[in-house]
């Protein structure tokens, strides 16, 4: 299956795509209490990150667990302002909408959470969720939301009869086409799959990633998909964007991570990754030695120096600036300080 949209075809001839969403030097910070009567400590969960998401675009989001992922997939929907920096949506900033230019924009921006158990409300029959969205909105009659639903159970694949069915009734991969169908009420332009398919059975997350590739592809739908599961995010993602403790270690085309990837951290990741190749062995040489430094006290200089293979002297004093390299790949790391000039935000 060719999973290229149309907008990355675009982008990689050279030409200008608007971009549906922009993170521009975004920082997201928490306020912790760590006990009785001390002072609050600052968590780091998102620091200086910038791109652009475009129209028919998937980009992925990977990292470890307390990267800032999902902080990050929150803050695309405007579900919190960032600490600084600015969030925009088609050139909107998302942090200054109140009152009905917010809830216009919210209908534009929709999310599929991990677990659809908790995004289904159990006394509620599945046309009652369904329903919902366009009752909140105010969006038709009666007889053209229902006629809407009907559409959109046709498109993620479930037949009428689930209507009047109970979440406890359906399977996981059901309910999860149900959350996907509920997202799609409002004909959102921009869909954050946070950790989708993670709980799901092998044969039913091929099934969920079809269906997102085919949206995306009717839809012209933009979609950050959110996920720990770099070979998934290889294989349907056009452009990838690789997280270390909040901050932005690299950014590539779907090939550059394909091959690899040029920093250490996403080389140790792709090498940590189950592959189906009965003949690779694991190697524990593959596993990154220590563990991942808390939030609350990251080290200084580059954040991944206290694990990388390719650490030296400078990497615990200066932070690496995000560098361009050939074939829109981008990536922080003093092995490349040279390669290039910094990237610049405009």
């Amino acid at each position: 299956m060719n999973t290229m949209s149309e907008a990355s075809r675009t982008m990689a001839d050279g030409a200008a795509v608007q971009p549906v969403l922009s993170f521009d030097r975004v920082c997201r910070e928490f306020a912790v209490q760590q006990a009785f009567l001390q002072p609050k400590k600052v968590l780091h969960a998102l620091t200086d990150v910038s791109f652009d998401v475009r129209p028919g675009e998937i980009v992925g989001i990977v990292g470890e667990s307390g990267s800032g992922k999902s902080t990050l997939g929150r803050l695309a929907l405007g579900m919190m302002p960032p600490t600084s920096g600015t969030v925009r949506y088609r050139g909107q900033d998302l942090s200054g909408l109140r009152g009905k230019p917010l809830r216009a924009v919210r209908r534009d921006l929709q999310m599929i959470f991990q677990d659809p158990n908790g995004s289904l409300n159990g006394r509620m029959t599945i046309e009652q969720s369904l329903l919902e969205p366009l009752a909140l909105h105010k969006i038709g009659t009666r007889t053209q939301q229902r006629a809407t639903i009907g559409k959109l159970l046709d498109v993620v694949g479930l037949p009428a009869s689930v209507l009047q069915r109970y979440p406890h009734e359906l399977s996981g991969g059901q309910k999860q086409r149900v959350v996907i169908a509920r997202a799609l009420t409002l004909q959102p332009k921009v869909l954050v799959a946070d950790e989708a398919v993670a709980a799901l059975d092998v044969s039913v997350k091929a099934q969920i990633v079809n269906l997102l590739l085919e949206l995306r592809e009717s839809l012209n739908l933009a979609i950050l998909f959110v996920s720990h599961d770099l070979p998934i995010v290889q294989g349907i993602c056009d452009r990838v964007l690789v997280l270390y403790l909040g901050r932005v270690m690299e950014l590539s085309s779907r090939s550059g991570i394909q091959d690899g990837g040029l920093h250490p951290y996403t080389q140790a990741l792709t090498r940590s990754s189950p592959v189906p190749d009965p003949t690779r062995r694991f190697d524990p040489r593959d596993l990154l030695a220590g563990e991942v430094p808390s939030p609350l006290n990251p080290p200084s200089g580059c954040v991944f120096h206290t694990r990388c293979p390719s650490a030296i002297a400078q990497c615990a004093t200066a932070v690496p600036p995000l560098v361009q390299m050939p074939g829109h790949h981008d990536v922080a790391c003093v092995l490349y300080r040279d390669a290039t000039q910094p990237v610049t935000r405009a």
